[in-house]
């Protein structure tokens, strides 16, 4: 390069070439890096969190300072004699109090003895056969269920190793207990919880809405994943060494006709209607934008993006008494769908947009919405015909009005509704909120059909 006055022209040509090639290369990593989780592979090193300035510290209308409680035992201080003159000092008064909270770690050896006794008409023996629920011990092992249910909770909820448990034991209750001791309590209390894991695995299966996800989990040094399934007042977690789609199948069941809130992993395609997390679109978004801030038009997407979710979210508070599937609705999810597939659609198709993969993952799930309610439209009327639209809009409009400041897209004072969800496949949409969540994407999949794949 440094001769590059005496090079021949054959010479300049192949070096041009060269450098061609890595502009090239170089730009083509300059996209795989911006497009960040929208596309590719994101940036390796996250960078620090920038030091917070130390601010000043908020002054508390009242004092949160622990109460005192009724005490066990009462200890009383005084000093017998006086230091100055060696005299008895009797009686006294209370001068002031401090109270102080104490645990007792106390090992309990209890005998149950099994009393006989004779009947004087029968002439028989007779013994008692009291039951391990009420001697408090699991099977014939000599440890009570207070000490298993300690060593679980060490062991599981606080993560305690096994071979430190022995010694923890020792140290607190006096008690030796093996490491195989402790493998058969915690195998124990495994067969005790049974039946209560098959009742909420149950109580999942039936309920009208679920939110599932899935994390990386290690156990034994060996790669698997914690399912997590969770309703209102339940939360059903499984561990499993696969991330494949059978399994939220297998939990959930086949005849699981409910909604599912998760993210986009295609594992979820096949199970209840899917409803899309609004969080973690609108996640990707920002680090898009975050990526991509000295160019406009990405940046100008992302807050388009996020106006559509605020408009969906408006339009379900606007709603929430109206029915979930009234015609106000419907079309108000129509609406917000169409604006949706418009905003992706310029970008899905271009292989240089940082934005590609969002605006995909969000026409799949318009596209899906869009074919499931006309083959529900064709089951709900016989032959295929399609309802009319003459008394019934108007009956319609007439029995669920709009709230005040919101319009129908052609003008009608209607109601924007909460973007309704039933159990009926054809009942949610992309940007409505269909469920008690806020922050979800809709999509829907029909139970019985296998054939959508994300």
């Amino acid at each position: 390069m440094e001769n590059l006055g005496s090079a021949t022209r054959e010479e300049l040509i192949a070096i041009i070439e060269a450098l061609m090639a890595r502009v090239e290369a170089l730009e083509e990593e300059i996209r795989r890096l911006r497009a960040g989780k929208g596309g590719g592979n994101p940036l390796a090193v996250k960078p620090s969190r920038p030091p917070k300035e130390k601010q000043e510290r908020k002054h508390r209308d009242r004092a949160f300072v622990r109460r005192k409680e009724q005490p066990d035992d009462v200890v009383r201080h005084a000093v017998e004699r006086c230091p100055e003159c060696g005299r008895s000092l009797p009686g006294g008064l209370e001068h002031n109090r401090r109270q102080v909270i104490e645990v007792v770690l106390q090992r309990r050896v209890v005998d149950h003895v099994i009393w006989a006794r004779r009947c004087g008409a029968c002439r028989k023996r007779i013994l008692p056969k009291p039951e391990s629920r009420e001697i408090g011990v699991q099977g014939k092992r000599r440890f009570g269920v207070s000490v298993q249910a300690l060593v679980a909770t060490l062991h599981i909820g606080c993560r305690v190793p096994m071979r430190v448990m022995g010694q923890l034991m020792w140290e607190l209750f006096g008690l030796r207990v093996s490491d195989g001791e402790v493998v058969k309590l915690l195998d124990g209390v495994k067969r005790a919880g049974e039946p209560e894991i098959a009742r909420l695995r149950e109580s999942v299966r039936h309920a009208a809405a679920v939110c599932a996800d899935e994390t990386g989990w290690r156990e034994d040094g060996e790669n698997g994943y914690l399912w997590g399934f969770f309703t209102e007042p339940e939360r059903y977690f499984e561990y499993r060494k696969s991330r494949a789609a059978l399994v939220p199948e297998e939990i959930l069941g086949e005849d699981f006709g409910g909604v599912v809130t998760c993210d986009f992993y295609a594992g979820y395609n096949q199970v209840g209607v899917l409803q899309r997390c609004w969080f973690h679109l609108l996640k990707d978004a920002r680090e898009l934008a975050e990526l991509n801030a000295d160019r406009p038009e990405v940046v100008g997407w992302v807050e388009s993006l996020q106006g559509l979710y605020q408009e969906a979210k408006a339009v379900a508070s606007a709603c929430l008494e109206l029915p979930a599937n009234c015609r106000a609705r419907r079309r108000q999810r129509r609406r917000l769908e169409k604006l949706a597939a418009q905003l992706a659609r310029p970008y899905a198709t271009n292989p240089d947009a940082p934005q590609r993969v969002l605006a995909q993952r969000i026409l799949k799930s318009v596209s899906r919405r869009i074919r499931d309610r006309s083959r529900g439209a064709s089951d709900q009327q016989p032959g295929g015909a399609q309802p009319a639209a003459g008394g019934d809009r108007a009956q319609d409009l007439r029995r669920h009005p709009l709230p005040q400041g919101l319009r129908h897209p052609d003008g009608a004072d209607e109601s924007a509704g909460h973007l309704g969800r039933t159990r009926h496949r054809a009942t949610t949409g992309l940007p409505g909120t269909a469920s008690a969540h806020p922050r979800a994407l809709t999509s829907t999949t029909a139970p019985q059909n296998h054939s959508h794949q994300e």
